[in-house]
């Protein structure tokens, strides 16, 4: 029957079964029960402070609002599909629980308005576990740093090797990714801060709501100042959830080095039994799943942004059911993060580490070439004729199958009579990661100074 809607008084008949199942956002949006009670305790202390309802009812309506969130949290409260959503579920409970003073909880409030709310202050919430989570991984990419400092691999450029670096450099690199994420998470605060209750369903109301005293006790520092705006916006989802994607985009970045580390062809690394899984045929296999699913699952992530941006770009202004769909793609990026975050440090923090290998790559692959052509320069040798002659030298030891620093004094005298018996030391990998000591570079004290810097951050957050 209409009557049984809390919305129900202008309809003659009720709303068809399968129009209540398509229409109700209950069963997910219920897990935003917390933040919707929060909200209405803040609301109906409000109201009885402006004298709008009764200050003995508010205060019974508080009290219940309470005992009901006790009450769900201990799985007593089973939530109903005809109430469509947790804020007609909750005041459907409120009710039934004291009568009519639950029935004025709703004054001088929308559900467009309220969702608003219940939205801006979850995602508040999830922004900082999530950015908690980044700081635990990025301790222990310090931990990891500190321990490797001397240890020398390949550094990349179109996955052929390039210059010899360190394992703490390459490290100190994702530092940087995810701090930068922990940053962006930390802004996009500054725009979720604004609290939207009051704006009624797209024009606010006429009863004298005290809009500042309720962001006041939610812990909003603003009010939203347009209630078109307010109850129509979701760029603070939308501009959360492209933070998660980025945050996605790089632990599948990292990922992607952790597989290739991995393997037989590299094995630079080798991922703890606890983090891997074996193959149902092939029995010598140690695959990588873990992290091939972090890889994977960014793409899931990816495709919440898309869901939102799309749901949002052709929406007139206000609010449109549309915008039910919003709350589905906002959390399951979350789950997928915070199902990610975790199981990643944990796959990082247990990896062991083959220095050797590493050293042994660096040593191939003509990764101190470079530093041939700048002993060269430093011979006064202009840098394009250092670059020729050194590619000449390549592409000897390529037809010898030797490295750079097998030549003898003779072979090199081939390619420069300005080289002496110095070369030697100028191009071994410590030489050459050490010699790149400006800010930001690989040397030790370079990267030792990043570390510094890097737990300045983390103690200060």
């Amino acid at each position: 029957m209409a009557d049984k809607k809390l919305w129900g008084g202008r309809f003659k008949e009720g709303t068809d079964k399968a129009t209540d199942d398509f229409n109700s956002s209950i069963s997910f949006d219920c897990r935003l029960y917390k933040q919707d009670i929060f909200g209405s305790i803040a609301h109906a202390e409000m109201l009885g402070a402006q004298g709008i309802i009764p200050v003995e009812e508010a205060v019974l309506i508080t009290k219940t609002l309470s005992e009901i969130l006790g009450d769900i949290e201990a799985g007593k409260v089973e939530f109903e599909v005809d109430a469509e959503d947790i804020h007609m579920n909750i005041e459907k409970i409120l009710t039934a629980r004291i009568g009519d003073p639950g029935k004025r909880l709703h004054t001088g409030r929308s559900r467009n308005d309220q969702v608003a709310l219940d939205l801006r202050m979850y995602i508040i919430d999830e922004n900082k576990s999530i950015s908690k989570m980044l700081l635990d991984l990025e301790t222990i990419i310090v931990k990891l740093s500190k321990k490797h400092q001397t240890t020398i691999l390949p550094g990349y450029t179109h996955l052929q090797r390039a210059q010899p670096i360190t394992f703490s450099h390459h490290l100190m690199a994702y530092f940087q990714m995810f701090r930068r994420d922990i940053e962006r998470l930390e802004d996009s605060l500054s725009r979720t801060h604004f609290m939207p209750l009051g704006s009624g369903a797209l024009a606010g109301t006429t009863y004298p709501l005290d809009r500042l005293s309720v962001a006041g006790k939610l812990g909003f520092p603003h009010i939203t100042q347009n209630s078109l705006d307010a109850v129509s916006d979701r760029d603070f989802a939308i501009e959360f959830t492209f933070c998660l994607s980025m945050v996605m985009m790089h632990l599948s970045r990292f990922s992607e080095e952790l597989i290739l580390w991995s393997s037989m062809e590299f094995g630079f690394i080798e991922i703890d039994d606890a983090y891997s899984t074996g193959s149902s045929i092939m029995p010598q296999k140690k695959n990588p799943d873990v992290a091939e699913l972090v890889r994977g699952k960014s793409g899931r992530v990816f495709g919440d942004l898309i869901t939102l941006l799309t749901v949002m770009k052709g929406l007139p202004l206000a609010y449109n059911k549309d915008m039910q769909e919003d709350k589905s793609a906002v959390f399951d990026a979350i789950d997928t993060l915070k199902m990610c975050l975790p199981v990643f440090t944990k796959m990082l923090a247990t990896m062991k580490v083959k220095k050797n290998a590493m050293l042994l790559a660096a040593k191939g692959g003509f990764t101190n070439a470079t530093d041939v052509a700048d002993y060269l320069v430093k011979k006064q040798i202009p840098f394009r004729d250092a670059h020729e002659i050194i590619g000449k030298m390549v592409l000897y030891c390529i037809k010898k199958d030797k490295a750079i620093d097998d030549l003898s004094m003779k072979e090199f005298k081939q390619f420069s009579k300005l080289i002496g018996k110095d070369i030697y030391n100028e191009i071994s990998l410590k030489t050459c990661v050490e010699g790149r000591c400006l800010p930001g570079g690989p040397a030790r004290s370079s990267v030792k100074a990043q570390i510094t810097v890097a737990e300045a951050f983390l103690k200060c957050h």
